[in-house]
């Protein structure tokens, strides 16, 4: 992989990830920056204790329109990515719901009104110069390419002040929140550790002190064992349907190597990702009459602490059942937190197994 970094007029840093050498990085965007400089916080609500991210500047943020900014023959005052074509490119996101302004102010009030900065970094990757197509579509080695970016950018948000997680996540399809067309995703650097990962953090350090060992190696373990909601296999990663599935479609990618995050894995086990995670993807597209959107989000460990009880995995999921059919979350769902799954794990398992990758 052939990595070249440099700046956006307005200030922006941007990482070109290409196969071979000698793409010249020359040209620069001339977009205006933002009208208002990005300004986020975080207030905790007091009921609950969570940490709410408030970002209102991201209504302002490009949606579908006549011209993609991801594209390079895009008019030069909206495109991101200049210089020509390119394989893979991580940029800092125009409208970040972290960072701005108000990063590196001190924390305000106490009690019941408790805010903070919000530091850390939203950076946008493109999986290719090529609007017409998906990641599920793209050659292994363009696959390969973008897991050594999500490595590389894992392993510097990392080593950031104030970093507490790292997500690289997607949302594929206008219909689950996409704002443009072009194959992407979005990589997070969190100032906190997000609750439901602080809450999987928690289990797997209550398993490990009652003497259990790894909770997620387990799982993996039991699954392989089970094999009815095993999706695809290979080497180094198994794919599977959960037991406790939430979504209509739902799978889990775990390593077959206990490992803390993308950047701990060897040559071979990112080969081998790149081969299976394309084939889940795929399925994802061809188990119905028509691609299913989808939303993914690679599990990592937290930047610095308890990095051992993590076990790297990826989760893919729809909330679509088909055409038109779509799973609504109730008001018991949303307000209490008790989610109802309308779903088969084993059927689904079976139906993803048999859905065609090769088309």
């Amino acid at each position: 992989m052939h990595r070249t970094s440099t700046t956006l007029t307005d200030g922006r840093s941007i990482h070109y990830y290409d196969e071979r050498p000698g793409r010249p990085r020359v040209d620069v965007p001339r977009r205006p920056a933002p009208a208002a400089a990005p300004v986020s916080s975080l207030r905790r609500d007091p009921t609950t204790g969570e940490w709410i991210l408030m970002a209102p500047h991201r209504r302002r943020r490009s949606a579908l329109g006549p011209h993609c900014p991801l594209c390079t023959d895009s008019p030069r005052d909206v495109t991101e990515v200049p210089g020509g074509p390119y394989d893979v490119a991580v940029f800092d996101n125009r409208y970040p719901a972290l960072g701005g302004a108000a990063a590196t102010g001190a924390a305000d009030g106490t009690g019941l009104l408790a805010s903070a900065p919000a530091p850390g970094r939203c950076e946008v990757i493109s999986y290719a110069s090529d609007h017409g197509t998906t990641l599920a579509r793209l050659p292994l080695s363009r696959v390969r390419t973008v897991i050594h970016a999500w490595a590389d950018r894992t392993e510097e948000l990392n080593r950031l002040d104030g970093v507490e997680q790292v997500v690289c996540f997607e949302n594929s399809g206008a219909q689950v929140g996409a704002s443009l067309e072009h194959p992407h995703g979005q990589i997070y650097a969190y100032p906190w550790i997000p609750d439901r990962f602080r809450l999987m953090h928690e289990t797997a350090r209550r398993e490990h002190e009652a003497g259990e060992g790894c909770v997620f190696c387990r799982v993996l373990r039991t699954e392989e064992d089970v094999e009815r909601r095993v999706v695809a296999r290979s080497a180094h990663w198994t794919a599977f349907v959960p037991f406790a599935a939430r979504w209509p479609f739902e799978v889990h990618l775990y390593a077959r190597r206990h490992v803390p995050d993308l950047a701990a894995l060897e040559e071979e086990e990112r080969d081998d990702l790149a081969d299976l995670y394309r084939s889940v993807l795929r399925r994802f597209e061809t188990v119905l009459d028509r691609p299913l959107p989808f939303m993914a989000v690679w599990v990592q460990a937290p930047a610095r602490q308890d990095r051992e009880l993590a076990h790297l995995r990826a989760q893919v999921f729809s909330d679509h059942w088909g055409s038109g059919a779509v799973k609504r979350m109730a008001a018991g769902e949303l307000g209490a937190g008790a989610f109802v799954s309308e779903t088969d794990p084993e059927r689904v398992a079976e139906a993803l197994r048999r859905a065609p990758v090769t088309t």
